[in-house]
C-alpha cells in the first residue's frame, strides 16, 4: 500500500512541476508588464565581514539521512554567506566538507555504525543508496582525511544544546567512552581534541553569528518514540545540564567574549509536525475477510480478559471500549500498540494493548514494517509511536525552550527566526515562495528530504531567506526590498543516486 502511495506521489510530482513552471511563467509575464522598482541594497548597521554559524544538523546541511558534499554546499549558512559576500560585506566562508556525495563516515577505513550513506528516491519511496547503485562505501574518514580549519560552519549533526559547551567533544578517543562523550562530525572539524564548539567559534572573533540549537534536545526523545532511551533535556539545571542555563551561557559567552558581535538566533520547530511523524497514517491496514476473522479470533482471549477486568471493577466501561481490539474486512484498519499509560493489568496477565487513533503519531521506519505484520500480529512497541501524552511532553518542552530563546534574542539585540511558526505553516497550508509552493509532505512537498526530518536544499534556501528577512527587521538591512533574497525554486529537492563524487 505504501509503495503504491509513493508511485502515485511520483506521478503527481511531475504534474506539480509542470504547474509550477506555468506559475513561474505567469509571474514573469506579470513582472514584465508591471515591473517592480527595487531599492538599492543597504546593509544598515549589520557587519557580515566574518560570519560563523553554530548549531546541529540543521546548520550543517544534513539531508537524506546523511551529511554529503552538495547538501553542505547548499546549507543555510553557506547560502547566507554567499548573499553577504555578493553584496560586498562578507568574507570567506569555510565548511568542513565531506569527500563525496555518498554520505556516511569511516574511521581508519572501517564504516562507523550508524553513519551510513544517504537515502535516495527509488521510484516508490526513500531507499538506501546501495539498493539502487549497489554496494558502496564512503570516502570521508575521520582518522585519515580530516579537513583543515578554522571552519565558519560549526554545525555538528547530532549535537544537543549542552554539547556546544563540552570540551573534548571532538576528541577521537572519547568516541569509545560509555556513553560516548564525543561526536565524529566534530572530530573532523575541532581545532584540537580538547576544544569545544563554542570555543572554536569565539576564537575566530566573528562579527556576525547564527545559533540554531535545541532541536535535538526534544527530537531525540521524539525519534525514539518517547521510550525513555533519549530523554528530553530538562529545563532546570546548571550549564551543561539544564536547557535554560545552558542556552543562556552560550549566548552570554558569545556576547561577552566577542566585542560588538551581532547575530541571529532560531527557535525550535514543533518536531511532531515533520513528515517523519506525519507520513504513516494511523489506519494503514487493508484486510480481507479471512485475515480479519483470524485476527479477531487471535485477540478474543485478550478481549475476554478486559470483560473480566470490568466485572471485577478494575476497568471502566470507557477504558474497556478503548482497549478492545477489533478488525474488519477492507481498508483503514487501525494498528495494535502497547500503551504504558493504560491501567496496568499485567498482574492479571492482561497486556496494555489498544488500537491506534488519529491522535497517535508513528515514526517513518514503521512504513517498511507494516507488511511484516507490525500493528496486527506484532504489537507496536513504544519506540514506534508517539502517544498523545508523549506529544504533550514534547510540546511543553518546546514552548519552554522557545521562551528562553526569545528572551535571549531580546536581551542580546539579536535577530530571531521563528522556525516554529514556519513549520506549522508548511504543515498546515504550505508556503508560496519564488513561484513554487513548498509543504511538509514527504517526497512531493519540496521542503523536507527523504529522512523526513531534515530539509532539502530547497528547504535550506527557504530558511536562508526567512533569516535574511529577520535580519532586515533587526539590523536595518533590506535584502528583501532590494531583491537580494535567493531564488528558492533554483535549488534541488532531491539528488540523483548517480551523484557520488
Amino acid at each position: 500500500m505504501k509503495t503504491l502511495k509513493y508511485i502515485a506521489l511520483s506521478i503527481i510530482t511531475f504534474g506539480m512541476l509542470s504547474c509550477e513552471n506555468e506559475l513561474v511563467d505567469d509571474l514573469r509575464n506579470r513582472n514584465s508588464e508591471d515591473p517592480i522598482v527595487l531599492e538599492e541594497f543597504n546593509r544598515g548597521s549589520a557587519d557580515f565581514s566574518k560570519f560563523v554559524a553554530l548549531g546541529n544538523s540543521l546548520t550543517a546541511g544534513f539531508a537524506d539521512g546523511a551529511l554529503y558534499r552538495i547538501a553542505q554546499e547548499n546549507s543555510t549558512p553557506a547560502i547566507l554567506a554567499e548573499q553577504f559576500a555578493a553584496l560586498g560585506n562578507g568574507g570567506a566562508f569555510t565548511q568542513p566538507l565531506t569527500n563525496d556525495n555518498v554520505g556516511g563516515l569511516l574511521a581508519g577505513g572501517n564504516p562507523l555504525p550508524g553513519f551510513g550513506p544517504r537515502l535516495v528516491f527509488d521510484g516508490s519511496g526513500p531507499a538506501p543508496l546501495s539498493s539502487v547503485v549497489g554496494p558502496i562505501q564512503p570516502s570521508t574518514d575521520i582518522v585519515l582525511n580530516n579537513p583543515t580549519g578554522p571552519f565558519n560552519n560549526l554545525g555538528v549533526p547530532g549535537a544537543k544544546s549542552f554539547h556546544l559547551l563540552a570540551p573534548g567533544y571532538g576528541n577521537f578517543t572519547n568516541l569509545f567512552t560509555s556513553p560516548p562523550t564525543a561526536n565524529p562530525y566534530f572530530v573532523r572539524m575541532a581545532s584540537d581534541p580538547s576544544t569545544s564548539v563554542l570555543a572554536d567559534a569565539i576564537a575566530q572573533q566573528p562579527t556576525f553569528i547564527s545559533l540554531w540549537i535545541g532541536n535535538n534536545d526534544v527530537l531525540g526523545y521524539a525519534l525514539s518514540g518517547g521510550d525513555g532511551t533519549d530523554p528530553i533535556t530538562p529545563m532546570a539545571g546548571p550549564p551543561g545540564v539544564g536547557f535554560e542555563q545552558t542556552y543562556q551561557a552560550l549566548v552570554a559567552s558569545l556576547v561577552g567574549n566577542i566585542p560588538n558581535v551581532q547575530g541571529i538566533l532560531a527557535n525550535i520547530p514543533n518536531v511532531t509536525a515533520i513528515p517523519h511523524f506525519t507520513t504513516v497514517p494511523y489506519n494503514p491496514i487493508p484486510l480481507n475477510s479471512s485475515s480479519a476473522s483470524a485476527l479477531n479470533q487471535a485477540y478474543a482471549t485478550y478481549n475476554g480478559g478486559l470483560q473480566f477486568a470490568a466485572q471485577n471493577g478494575l476497568l471502566s466501561a470507557e477504558e474497556v471500549e478503548q482497549r478492545t481490539i477489533t478488525f474488519f474486512e477492507g481498508e483503514g484498519n487501525t494498528m495494535v500498540l502497547i500503551d504504558e499509560d493504560l491501567t496496568d493489568l499485567s498482574s492479571f496477565g492482561i497486556p496494555s494493548f489498544r488500537q491506534s487513533t488519529d491522535e497517535d503519531l508513528f515514526v517513518l521506519p514503521l512504513a517498511s514494517l507494516i507488511p511484516q505484520g507490525f500493528g496486527t500480529q506484532i504489537q507496536l512497541t513504544d519506540n514506534l509511536v508517539l502517544t498523545p501524552q508523549e506529544q504533550e511532553e514534547i510540546a511543553e518542552a518546546t514552548a519552554q525552550y522557545n521562551q528562553v530563546i526569545s528572551a535571549a534574542a531580546s536581551a542580546s539585540g539579536f535577530a530571531l527566526l521563528d522556525a516554529n511558526t514556519l513549520l506549522d505553516q508548511l504543515a498546515s497550508t504550505g508556503i508560496e515562495t519564488s513561484g513554487v509552493i513548498i509543504t511538509s509532505d514527504l517526497v512531493t512537498g519540496g521542503a523536507f528530504s527523504l529522512d523526513g526530518v531534515h530539509p532539502t536544499s530547497r528547504g535550506y534556501a527557504f530558511i536562508a531567506n526567512e533569516m535574511l528577512k529577520a535580519i532586515d527587521a533587526t539590523y536595518g538591512t533590506n535584502f528583501e526590498a532590494s531583491g537580494n533574497l535567493v531564488d528558492v525554486s533554483a535549488f534541488n529537492t532531491n539528488y540523483s543516486p548517480t551523484l557520488l563524487q
